[in-house]
This record gives C-alpha cells, sequence and structure tokens, in this order.
C-alpha cells in the first residue's frame, strides 16, 4: 500500500504512451511498423520497471529537513531553509512541494533540485507575513525521478509546525544604536549636532586645569581656600511613550500592511532606540479605551515586554475617543514626557474634532503627532489626465493631499510638532525626529 501510495507516473510517461497510441494507429497503414512498436513497446515496459527498482532500491534515497526560524518578523522577508541529501548512487532530479501557510496564498509553491550522487544541497526562500499570529506550516512533499524520468517516488518529510509572527524584530536589528555612529546615512538616518546640554549636578570637586571656569563653586571654593567646581552630567532617563491608535482609521492597508502594523513594528524600533538612549521607554494603545500599557521604564526585561504586548494588538474597529486618552494621561503619566502619537487624520475637520484634546495634553508633555501620507493619491497625482473623468479624481486627489499639509500647519500653530510620512519611511522618520529632540536637549 505504502508503495502505491508513493509511486506517481511522469509527464514524460505520459507523452510516450500517447505517442504510442499515435504511432500504433499509423501502422495500420503499414504493417511493418507494426512489430516494431511491438518490440518498442516493450522495451519501454522494462524501462518503466527499471525506474521503479531504481528508485526503491533503497528504503530512504532522499533525505530533507526545513529549518525554520524561531519568530517570523511581520512585513519582512523572512529566510526558510530546505537541506537536501542524494543516498542514491545516481543523480537524482527532485520536484518539492512545501506546504506553506495559508495565509500567504500560494497554492503553487513548487520548485526543482537536482542533486548529483551523495550530494547534500541547500535551497533558500523568504517569506513575507503581513499579518501578526500563528501560522501554520504542512508536509514537505519531495518527489523524486531519475535519469529515466519515467515515474516518481514521493518521500514526505516535516510535520506540521506553528511559527509565530511578530512585529519586526528584523528592523530592530537593523536601526540598532550600537551602529549608529557609523551607519547614519546608511539607512536614511540624519546626523544631528547637540545644540545644547540638557545637565543635572552630580558632585563638587576640586578644580583641575582645563575646567569650565564657569562652573566654579564659590561658596565651596572660600569654605576649602581652593577653587572648586560643580561637576555636571547628561541628564538621562528620560521618559518617552509610544502611543498607537487601533481605531478603524488605522486598518487601511498599504503594501498589504495595515496602517496599524507600521506603528506597531516603528515603537518596537523606537522602544529599542530610547532604551540604548538611557531613556525609559514605555507604551500603551487607545482607540474606545486605553488598554495594552507598559510603563516607561529602562530594566532589561523592558524590551520583551513591549514586543509581546505588540504582538498581541488587536483593533475593535471603533471610533478613537481622544476625550478618554487625554484623561488617562492627565492621569497616569505624571511627569513631563516625550508622547509618540501613532494616528492618521485624512481631512481638518477630523483633526478640528480632536485638536482640543490634542491641546491639552501638549500643555504638559511634548507631543509629536505621527500621520501618514496617502501614497495613492500621490500617485494618481503624479499621473497625467487623459479624459474628463481622470482630470476630476486628480483635482480631488490634489485637494486631499493639500489637506494633509494644513495639518500639519494647523498643529504646528497650536505649538504641536508633527511628522507627516509615507508608511514606508515611517520608522526612519520617527528615529529621526527622537534624536532630533534629543539632541535639542527638548526632553
Amino acid at each position: 500500500m505504502n508503495f502505491i501510495k508513493s509511486l506517481f507516473l511522469s509527464q514524460r510517461l505520459f507523452l510516450i504512451i500517447l505517442g504510442f497510441i499515435i504511432a500504433f494507429v499509423f501502422s495500420y497503414l503499414f504493417p511493418p511498423l507494426f512489430i516494431l512498436l511491438k518490440f518498442l513497446f516493450l522495451l519501454f515496459l522494462l524501462a518503466i520497471i527499471a525506474d521503479i527498482m531504481l528508485l526503491y532500491l533503497v528504503n530512504e534515497g532522499v533525505n530533507a529537513q526545513r529549518i525554520l526560524p524561531e519568530k517570523f518578523s511581520n512585513g519582512d522577508e523572512n529566510p526558510v531553509s530546505i537541506t537536501f541529501k542524494n543516498l542514491y548512487k545516481f543523480p537524482v532530479h527532485l520536484n518539492v512541494i512545501d506546504e506553506i501557510p495559508f495565509q500567504f496564498q500560494k497554492r503553487d509553491f513548487l520548485f526543482k533540485v537536482n542533486l548529483k550522487p551523495a550530494e547534500t544541497k541547500d535551497y533558500l526562500y523568504t517569506l513575507r507575513p503581513t499579518k501578526r499570529g500563528v501560522y501554520q506550516y504542512g508536509k514537505l512533499n519531495v518527489y523524486v525521478n531519475s535519469i529515466l524520468g519515467l515515474v516518481k517516488r514521493r518521500y514526505i518529510f516535516s510535520d506540521k509546525k506553528n511559527i509565530v509572527v511578530y512585529p519586526s524584530f528584523l528592523q530592530l536589528h537593523k536601526y540598532d544604536l550600537h551602529a549608529f555612529t557609523n551607519q547614519l546615512h546608511e539607512y536614511g538616518l540624519k546626523k544631528i549636532r547637540k545644540i545644547g546640554n540638557t545637565m543635572e549636578f552630580e558632585q563638587i570637586r576640586d578644580y583641575i586645569i582645563g575646567d569650565d571656569i564657569r562652573n566654579l563653586n564659590w561658596k565651596a571654593t572660600a569654605k576649602r581656600n581652593t577653587l572648586m567646581v560643580n561637576q555636571f552630567q547628561d541628564e538621562k532617563s528620560q521618559t518617552v511613550y509610544s502611543i498607537i491608535d487601533k481605531g478603524r482609521i488605522m486598518m487601511m492597508p498599504f503594501n498589504e500592511l495595515s496602517l496599524l502594523d507600521y506603528a506597531i513594528n516603528s515603537s518596537l524600533v523606537i522602544s529599542n532606540v530610547v532604551l540604548q538612549k538611557n531613556d525609559k521607554a514605555g507604551m500603551f494603545t487607545f482607540s474606545e479605551k486605553v488598554e495594552n500599557r507598559i510603563v516607561a521604564d529602562r530594566k532589561k526585561s523592558q524590551m520583551n515586554k513591549i514586543l509581546e504586548t505588540l504582538y498581541n494588538i488587536r483593533t475593535d474597529y471603533a471610533e478613537s475617543d481622544f476625550e478618554r486618552l487625554y484623561i488617562d494621561i492627565k492621569r497616569k503619566i505624571y511627569h513631563r514626557s516625550l508622547l509618540l502619537l501613532y494616528t492618521n487624520f485624512e481631512n481638518l475637520d477630523s483633526l478640528h474634532r480632536q485638536l482640543p484634546y490634542l491641546r491639552a495634553i501638549a500643555k504638559n508633555h511634548l507631543l509629536i503627532v505621527i500621520f501618514f501620507k496617502n501614497v495613492e493619491l500621490k500617485k494618481l497625482i503624479e499621473k497625467e489626465a487623459l479624459n474628463t473623468r481622470q482630470i476630476y479624481q486628480k483635482v480631488i486627489a490634489e485637494k486631499f493631499e493639500f489637506d494633509k499639509n494644513l495639518i500639519v500647519h494647523e498643529l504646528k500653530k497650536h505649538g504641536i510638532q508633527s511628522i507627516l510620512t509615507e508608511p514606508q519611511n515611517l520608522t526612519i522618520n520617527t528615529i529621526n525626529k527622537y534624536l532630533e529632540l534629543k539632541s535639542r536637549g527638548s526632553i
């Protein structure tokens, strides 16, 4: 029974049989041809038997192992490796069907591999998930045929396995601040000159030649009868919160990824940057209510807490309540903090409804409103209009584009900073803004 289940006929076999059928039909017109065809058909049957014997000479002629990472990174190309080893004493050709998770919607995921006798070969492919959650891999099906290529033997490897898709931790490594000093421009990050210092007192010590005389402590100098100076250090441990709007406005897709997932990926990266700058990183989400709160801290375990929380964020498709957000911030965040608010406004009216709450938040905190450009509208604006309908569409698109810029000016008029960005540049622009504020001593 196992033999029957694992034996498959190749396309080459069917083509040869078709050729024989056509030849036998014509042999009625040429009787000598019929005798030759019978002899050739007998050889053909012997070749099939020989091919079957070649493939079934050993119990395990081919070995294959799928190597998966511990988890997938959402929105990124994740590598998957399959190692093949030929245990036959002759070269084989493999047709491989890997049962990848259904979320990728690739129903014809087939590739081919050629192996020499006793050869080991690795095959690498990548997958780009666009939703967080648990994905399930199926079986790895390998169809082997010999040089004759008349029949195939199927091998089945790798049982079903689940793999979890987390927010983009690959971006987290990409923008790691350990490499900022040497690789700023490589990823589009700006090198920003530090304009001022936010200093906090550390100690009083003896004056050393070269110390800034503006830091002389005259009272201590008079008491000790020797020059004494105040020693300061850069103020650290500023508080930075990533606030993610998970209302229905954030479910707008771009490049198969929702704006919510772009915000989640950016929050993960900026939290890592904040911690490496010795600041405190925290986060929470809101829509109808405020949830998923991680109190700002700089413990070693903080990044893992943030990662796990971001993984579990789900939208409720509700209208976002900015009034509740303001009340929660007023009650829960006592010290002046940098608040990175990921949301989206499509027009001035939508901003004006929330502006009183944004202004109230900005009175006690440094608020950065981060919202998105509509990339599809930009493509429509740049496209040449060829008829009246396209002219109307282009004018409307330009109006929406103009509204986005008006929102930036309206926020600036009320003393609120903002970032208007394409989704794909969200992380870079957010890091740049944080580094700029950090260098200017604004936080």
